[in-house]
């Protein structure tokens, strides 16, 4: 019974989320909202937004709440063996993760990169550039950003894995993710762009050893940042 009642909460929720009733960055119910709502148990709530958060759709951060993420444009991907990034300690790994792996691949595509794998890269950085004070544009042009340097990089297998991660990857601070009025966030958003811009600038160059570099610049601030913006 309890299985049925987290899979009927979890779907709910997520055709809110795909359908536009919850936006991207905006917060969901609170659990004890939920719990009266649904009429379900607390068990219940959190089993329901763990599956959300696997499929990339939810994004949890104690002591504040739930929120909407992006949904991807095929809808949500149910991955055998998903594992949920939900916590401050889950996406810190997952950047630990993206610096072995996509340091590696900016390296490929500096090397292997043919002139329409270039331009997507260039086509996403755009994307990315134009998309200031729009998270959820924002996000999104910068998961392709990623995902067209893994395809750039001539071997599938990091393509495969970049798309099978999803949006989830994309630790985007709160301030970016929700619409802020803090006086920092166009210097950090401006920050971002310019090392997107580095990395495209060296594969573009067919420079590996600098294309590696600023990939890895870039994932390791994203890591300091994020780090930054969960302790306020």
């Amino acid at each position: 019974m309890s299985r049925n009642l987290t899979t009927d909460l979890a779907a709910d929720l997520r055709n809110r989320i795909v359908d536009g009733a919850i936006q991207p960055g905006e917060k969901l119910p609170s659990e004890n909202t939920l719990i009266s709502e649904y009429g379900v148990s607390r068990t219940v709530v959190r089993s329901a937004l763990t599956r959300l958060q696997a499929e990339g759709l939810v994004e949890t951060e104690r002591g504040r709440g739930s929120f909407a993420l992006t949904p991807p444009d095929d809808g949500p991907v149910h991955a055998p063996g998903a594992r949920a990034v939900a916590t401050m300690e889950d996406r810190l790994q997952m950047l630990d993760f993206r610096i072995g792996v996509e340091t590696e691949a900016a390296a490929l595509a500096a090397r292997n990169h043919s002139e329409r794998q270039l331009k997507a890269v260039q086509g996403a950085l755009e994307q990315f550039t134009a998309s200031s004070g729009h998270p959820a544009h924002a996000m999104k042009a910068d998961f392709e950003f990623h995902r067209a340097i893994a395809a750039a990089s001539g071997n599938p297998f990091y393509s495969d894995c970049i798309s099978a991660l999803g949006q989830t990857m994309i630790t985007m601070p709160r301030p970016r993710l929700v619409s802020s009025n803090e006086p920092d966030s166009p210097e950090r958003f401006a920050q971002v762009v310019h090392e997107h811009s580095s990395i495209y600038q060296a594969i573009a160059e067919a420079d590996p050893g600098a294309a590696a570099a600023a990939m890895r610049l870039h994932l390791s601030n994203s890591r300091r940042r994020f780090k930054a913006s969960a302790r306020g």
